[in-house]
């Protein structure tokens, strides 16, 4: 057969050259299969494919029965794993999974380091959210509902929610006993009363008060809200107003000289305000300015009669088209903050009640240039400065003080009939942040008070459950001190490591700004805030005698009680009065318990473990939640745990390192919801959606090898082209995994058969440096909490080291040379310590996988033990071979060359495999490359897969172009020159022997069947 093609020498030339070739077809037809009973093929029970978290024997070896297992039989240290409870309501979603895994990741590796893990999950089941599911499943409003039927229908929503959670985290291959003595929920008796017993401790330190004051309110929650519960949008729209209120110059007590010089005059002094919030004018108590500014004092030329307006000087530039449009265009004069506190104004609604009292100007601090006009109308029942500046100028004697004219909802009550007459009853029943807003604004405009109105784009505080603005509001609510012990909770947070570092300052921030924490809730479903109110005294009492007395009642009786049982058997008998009916004198009160504060004291549980005094520091090694529990769990911990300390005792975090994960979002990082229809669910994931080509069940490590390979530090992204490439990944992992145990045929190597290290060749030895490394970079990770680091060195070892390299070009002697042979059991020996370590390497982030291959390695139907019941084994310091890895290195470097040579040869159909093809290399003379490839030449052709390499001196003559087949040329330089003296040369021939039938190698004599390897093989 006469073939032509062009030569490519390394100078770019090319050359066109003619051979001829002849097969001898008979010999070349010989069938492999006629040999293949001869040949040790692969044979393994690990299919390619399988899903085995559905193998239940697997998942509860590897779970269930792991965690008891290794409760009762760990010989090292305690390791606790405090859980955050997530909320008991809905399925799992894609943020559920990635923290459960990641926790669960941890945990592993803990348990194949032989330490005593303790781990028990939990669940959130108090609040508002399950209230409002209830009754959405009653098909029933609150007021509808007795609190005692809402209670009993809450309990049961939560256990089941729990149950139904717990289930769906069996799927994700979470090693817990999953039992309800093994898990918690916030609902349980236990759980309850050690809550209770702290919150005593920090009402025993007069950390605990009660107050009636002005907090965020939630009207869609119907409750109090702390400032963790908030959440601040930037793209709030307000109805903001200027409005004006007129000095009463006919009051003189207070009024400086230079008011009364401008009263003298100017018929009327209007004081120019700006507000946000117009709803809360009808509580409008005062006006505040700051002493220390100036003030200006503009008239309109043409229209005198209307008075003067008086507004910061420094704010001009800023409301100067306010001005414009008001028509003030005349500057009268100037005066100082100082001038306007002490007098008096008429209340903006005074034309419709007119019997009303004037009202006082008064100076706050909290009055600045920053922002409206300097002069602010102060509501002191829904503002927080507002309230303080009162309160420190002593004009709120009593709560009822306060004037409020909103109820519980968040609309107008029928008070507010008392500062406006008649004309307020078009506001009883309206939403002041809806209708109600309205309403004001059309009124303020018919009493021409309003100036100006901007509909403006501002940062606003929202309930972050239910995703409804708040407001401000007052209310009498219980709160914590914060001021006296966050100094100390930070502190504490110095012993504390942070991954990643900078998530420190995060939380201390959230501390620090922080002076209380409003603890109660006015909700049916909860803990109950014990508190006494004595009726003929209007007093709340709480105090340590009455908590120990009720919480003795409560141990005996569940915490359902306080809210069922009479209130006679909760008072004690130092607060009883002779000839005073309890029943009629005392009340039980009704909030109930933050539910921060109930996740918050979770710590509790962890308390007289078994280990847990031996030189431990913290109650937790570790607690891992997202971003958000900055300001939620992790603050809350905290706070409780510093705030019932005892007296005298140092201040120690809960917990000793905090790990923080971002949020999951969709492939083009956009924020998962049912609107958007981009929610992944992880149970789609794992068990496949309703269409499964669209939707595949990728199984439970495939998904579990995802959130290992994110960078969970900041917020990662899935979807289905995310999920395709992990599939991919986990299937090479698998793939080589397989490719070992169908060469050992599912059978560990007997110690007889093993070669020892020493008698390893270089390329054994390579790979078991690269295993030696793969180790120590999988250690480190998991040590550090960077599980991509792992899953990217395990990946690479698998696809590159193994599949690429090492399974490649073993693959002809293990299949052609006699099991018992030298050359086979190096291989062999060096496959069984790859898996053994790949095995406990992958297992944290793949234990089924690791447990099904830990099981396949056994007989079949043998009672195995968990691959996590043998621990991480610390590979020999002698693997770790540089000089290995610098040879090899090396010897790749000139693969890589022989490899582009053969292809082109492919390429022109000189070759069909490299099989056929005959390497000879033209190597200088006394250089580290030539010296190397002289020393490894017995295992070149296995290195590059072909039937023969020649080495030959690069100082003999080299070959006529007529006789070369495929030249190319490498060398350490980089140059591709022949002319460079420390190239080595390529060339690629056919071999002189004949195609063996066996092994297919071109090595066959050609009056031999086969060649001689395989004739001693077959012999053997």
């Amino acid at each position: 057969m006469l073939f032509t093609r062009s030569v490519y020498r390394s100078n770019g030339t090319s050359q066109l050259v003619r051979w001829t070739t002849s097969r001898t077809a008979s010999t070349e037809a010989s069938n492999k299969s006629t040999f293949s009973d001869t040949l040790l093929l692969p044979t393994t029970r690990l299919v390619l494919r399988n899903a085995p978290h559905r193998d239940e024997n697997i998942r509860l070896r590897t779970c269930e029965g792991l965690y008891k297992w290794q409760w009762n039989n760990a010989k090292g240290p305690l390791f606790v794993f405090h859980d955050g409870p997530p909320y008991a309501n809905g399925d799992l979603h894609m943020g559920h999974a990635l923290n459960k895994i990641l926790k669960d990741i941890i945990n592993r590796y803990q348990v194949l380091l032989g330490r005593r893990v303790h781990y028990v999950p939990g669940w959130d089941c108090h609040g508002l959210p399950i209230e409002n599911k209830v009754l959405k499943e009653l098909k029933k409003d609150i007021h509808e509902v007795s609190s005692a039927a809402l209670r009993m229908e809450a309990d049961k929503y939560a256990k089941d929610q729990a149950q139904s959670q717990m289930a769906q985290l069996k799927q994700l291959g979470i090693m817990s006993a999953w039992s309800p003595e093994t898990t918690y929920r916030t609902l349980d008796h236990d759980y309850e009363l050690r809550q209770l017993r702290i919150f005593q401790r920090m009402v025993e330190k007069g950390l605990i008060y009660r107050h009636h004051r002005p907090v965020h309110y939630s009207p869609s929650s119907r409750s109090a809200l702390a400032e963790a519960e908030l959440e601040y949008k930037d793209d709030h729209i307000s109805h903001s107003i200027f409005v004006s209120f007129s000095l009463d110059t006919e009051i003189r007590e207070g009024l400086s000289q230079a008011l009364q010089e401008l009263a003298s005059q100017h018929r009327q002094i209007q004081l120019l305000v700006w507000t946000t919030t117009p709803w809360t004018l009808t509580a409008n108590m005062g006006i505040a300015v700051n002493s220390d500014m100036a003030y200006t004092v503009m008239a309109k030329k043409d229209h005198p009669e209307d008075g003067v307006f008086v507004y910061a000087s420094e704010r001009q530039p800023a409301i100067q088209s306010v001005l414009d449009d008001l028509g003030l265009d005349t500057i009268c004069g100037h005066i100082q903050g100082s001038d306007l506190v002490n007098a008096s104004y008429r209340p903006i609604f005074a034309p419709l009640q007119p019997q009303c009292s004037s009202l006082p100007v008064i100076h706050s601090s909290h009055v600045t240039a920053d922002s409206g006009t300097g002069i602010v109308h102060c509501a002191p029942a829904h503002g927080h400065d507002d309230y303080l500046a009162f309160r420190n100028l002593g004009l709120l004697k009593s709560p009822s003080s306060l004037l409020c004219h909103v109820d519980g909802l968040g609309k107008f009550t029928s008070r507010v009939t008392e500062v406006m007459g008649q004309s307020g009853e078009r506001f009883i029943g309206q939403e002041v942040l809806a209708d109600g807003n309205r309403t004001m604004v059309n009124l303020l405009k018919e009493l021409n008070v309003i100036q100006k109105v901007w509909r403006m784009k501002h940062r606003y505080p929202y309930d972050w459950k239910t995703d409804k603005p708040v407001i401000i509001m007052a209310t009498s609510q219980w709160f914590a001190n914060l001021d006296a012990i966050k100094d100390d909770a930070i502190n504490a947070l110095q012993d504390v490591q942070f991954f990643p570092p900078q998530s420190q300052n995060r939380l201390q921030s959230f501390v620090k700004s922080r002076s209380e924490w409003c603890i109660s809730r006015q909700r049916s479903w909860g803990v109950p805030i014990p508190a006494l109110y004595h009726r003929p005294t209007n007093r709340a009492f709480l105090d340590s005698a009455s908590l120990s007395h009720i919480l003795s009642v409560l141990q005996e009786r569940g915490t359902r009680y306080w809210w069922d049982g009479p209130v006679e058997d909760f008072v004690p008998p130092s607060l009883r009065v002779d000839g005073e009916d309890v029943n009629e004198a005392w009340e039980k009160g009704t909030d109930t318990m933050d539910v921060w504060f109930d996740s918050g004291t979770s710590w509790s549980m962890l308390e007289g473990l078994d280990g847990q005094g031996e030189g431990r520091s913290h109650l937790a090694n570790v607690c891992l939640e997202g971003s958000d529990q900055h300001r939620g769990w992790f603050q809350s911990q905290l706070l409780t745990a510093v705030g019932s300390a005892g007296t005298g005792m140092k201040d120690v975090a809960p917990y000793g390192t905090l790990i923080t994960h971002g949020m999951v979002l969709d492939e083009k990082g956009k924020k998962m919801s049912k609107s958007l229809g981009n929610i992944v669910s992880p149970m789609t994931v794992v068990n496949g959606g309703q269409n499964i080509r669209k939707e595949p069940a990728y199984g439970t490590d495939v998904l579990r090898l995802w959130a290992a390979s994110v960078e969970f530090g900041r917020d990662m992204s899935i979807g289905p082209t995310v999920l395709s490439q992990c599939a991919e990944s986990y299937r090479k992992i698998r793939n080589a995994s397989r490719f070992i145990l169908g060469n050992l045929r599912d059978r560990r190597q007997p110690e007889s058969e093993r070669v020892s290290y020493e008698q390893l060749p270089m390329i054994e030895r390579y790979v078991l440096h690269k295993l030696y490394h793969l180790d120590a970079v999988a250690r480190e990770g998991y040590t550090t909490f960077n599980f991509a680091k792992v899953v990217t060195e395990l990946s690479n070892f698998a696809n590159v080291t193994l599949s690429s390299l090492y399974h490649d070009i073993t693959k002809d002697r293990l299949y052609c040379q006699p099991a018992d042979s030298f050359e086979r059991r190096v291989i062999v020996t060096t496959m069984q310590h790859v898996l053994d370590s790949l095995v406990t390497i992958m297992a944290p982030i793949l234990p089924h996988t690791a447990e099904e291959i830990h099981q396949t390695w056994y007989e079949e139907g043998a009672s195995v033990p968990s691959v996590f019941t043998q621990p991480w084994k610390t590979l020999p310091s002698e693997w770790h071979n540089e000089a290995s890895e610098s040879d090899m290195s090396a010897l790749l470097q000139v693969r890589g060359a022989v490899l582009k040579a053969l292809e082109m040869a492919r390429r022109m159909h000189y070759i069909a495999s490299s099989m056929e093809a005959h390497v000879e290399l033209f190597v200088p003379d006394n250089t580290r490359h030539g010296d190397l490839l002289r020393r490894e030449e017995s295992s070149l052709p296995q290195l590059f897969i072909v039937s023969g390499v020649t080495l030959s001196s690069r100082s003999s003559a080299l070959p006529k172009v007529e006789d070369v087949m495929i030249k190319a040329s490498w060398s350490p330089s980089g140059s591709e020159s022949e002319a460079d003296p420390d190239a080595i040369l390529v060339k690629v021939g056919r071999p002189v022997d004949l195609k063996c039938p066996r092994c297919w190698s071109y090595t066959r004599p050609k009056e031999d069947t086969l060649c001689r390897r395989c004739s001693d093989a077959i012999a053997t």
